[in-house]
């Protein structure tokens, strides 16, 4: 089994920054991608950004030059930078992880962008 633990989201005004991280422990050695996905209210949820084992990273369009997604495989952690925040990001922010094992699913974080 895989377990997720995130941190770091909070408060911030528009066009601020906060960096997430998620730390994984159990199977690492299973897992082939991470990503970050959101919740808002009312809302679906949606894929934010991925990457893979091999570094590929994929993110939505309403992110692209504004989050970035790394991964520290020695630390098996993955962190999502975001920056220019907007108040349409608000949203609990769920960690996950592809593996051999399955689907694994951080308990979420609330990121909260308003002035």
């Amino acid at each position: 089994q895989v377990q997720l633990v995130e941190s770091g989201g909070g408060l911030v005004q528009p066009g601020g920054s906060l960096r997430l991280s998620c730390a994984a422990s159990g199977s690492t050695f299973s897992i082939y991608a991470m990503g970050w996905y959101r919740q808002a209210p009312e809302k679906q949820r949606e894929l934010v950004a991925r990457i893979t084992n091999g570094g590929t990273t994929t993110y939505a369009d309403s992110v692209k030059g504004r989050f970035t997604i790394s991964r520290d495989n020695a630390k098996n952690t993955v962190y999502l930078q975001m920056n220019s925040l907007k108040p349409e990001d608000t949203a609990v922010y769920y960690c996950n992880a592809a593996s051999l094992v399955g689907t694994t699913w951080g308990q979420g974080t609330q990121v909260t962008v308003s002035s």
